[in-house]
């Protein structure tokens, strides 16, 4: 059992961090088999059947990995203040941004990181972001919140106090598509210190797409992830080894469940393998909130769904263990940190 389950953890690092997964090239995936282009599931978060809205957002889950949400309850004047407050800051001088860089030895992500490169003769990353947490209160370092425009500070927790109603209705639903408790899910991430990771992701208009690595294929290594795009295109997702465009709703939010959820969920839902990419006229912003647990709490298929007909596909570890683990091997493969 212990070999089989280590297999598993490695097949889940590697495939869930990059994919041996055969992608076959962009302008050859667009259609399926009859023709059609499969759409990524939307979803009224807000609808009164709970029944019918869990199991909407389970099978999304275990179909797609992704999935949109509508009738959120976050008010489009919050999303549209959250977007502009980012594309000002993008829009500083150079000199600006770097006050607020990751510093280079740094073992947390937060802070502000360039990867844009002024020659585009070779496969190179085409993208600025940064990184800061927003929510619990106590986990904020606010040395890494722009305080140019003078509002970021402010819209930043007004969107924060704002997701979490849906954090909470999305782990809920979550837990009772696998038939355990309401609050299963959540707790086993930490519950009230569920730490929210906001990326600002901002990718100018690109001379050569074809020789920009936005961002590559990849599963997200939090629980889920929440993301707000603008409406330039660029967010592609992987589902039978095609990749489909994630189509554009105003003010929608995009769920992505990620590694911990597909961990937890002992592979009953699955982790969405999706890539991003630069616009050749456009600049593209997209705004993800990445829901981690805590560095030191151990994440581990529910003890509620593991039985001798079904036993465990993953290692329970510590999640900065596996976070660790996970960076390392994208670094050595993309240099992406």
């Amino acid at each position: 059992m212990k070999m089989e389950v280590e297999r598993g953890v490695q097949a889940n690092i590697g495939s869930l961090s990059l994919s041996n997964e055969q992608v076959e090239p962009e302008a050859a995936i667009r259609t399926c088999h009859n023709g059609t282009v499969p759409q990524i599931p939307t979803i009224d978060l807000n609808d009164p059947d709970q029944e019918r809205l869990t199991g909407a957002i389970a099978e999304a889950s275990q179909e797609w990995g992704i999935f949109l949400v509508i009738n959120h309850g976050i008010p489009s004047e919050i999303i549209g203040k959250l977007q502009g407050v980012g594309r000002e800051f993008f829009e500083l001088p150079l000199e600006e941004k770097e006050a607020y860089a990751r510093p280079r030895d740094a073992k947390d992500l937060q802070g502000y990181r360039t990867g844009l490169q002024k020659e585009a003769e070779e496969k190179k990353s085409w993208a600025d972001y940064i990184f800061h947490r927003i929510w619990p209160p106590a986990s904020r370092n606010y040395r890494f919140w722009p305080k140019n425009p003078p509002s970021y500070r402010e819209v930043n927790e007004e969107y924060a106090n704002c997701m979490r109603g849906v954090v909470d209705k999305l782990f809920r639903c979550l837990s009772l598509g696998l038939g355990v408790e309401g609050h299963a899910l959540k707790e086993a991430v930490g519950g009230d210190e569920l730490e929210y990771m906001l990326k600002i992701n901002y990718y100018p208009p690109c001379p050569r797409p074809d020789l920009a690595l936005g961002l590559v294929p990849h599963t997200d290594l939090c629980s889920i992830t929440i993301l707000v795009p603008n409406d330039v295109p660029g967010l592609l997702a992987f589902k039978d080894g095609r990749s489909i465009d994630v189509n554009y709703i105003p003010n929608a939010l995009i769920v992505i469940i990620g590694d911990q959820i597909e961990i937890l969920s002992n592979g009953k839902y699955k982790a969405a393998l999706h890539k991003a990419t630069p616009h050749k006229e456009k600049t593209r912003i997209s705004w993800p909130v990445f829901l981690g647990p805590p560095a030191d709490m151990v994440v581990g298929p529910l003890p509620q769904l593991v039985n001798g007909k079904n036993p465990p596909k993953y290692e329970a570890r510590k999640f900065k263990d596996y976070v660790h683990c996970k960076l390392d091997e994208l670094n050595k493969k993309w240099l992406l940190f």
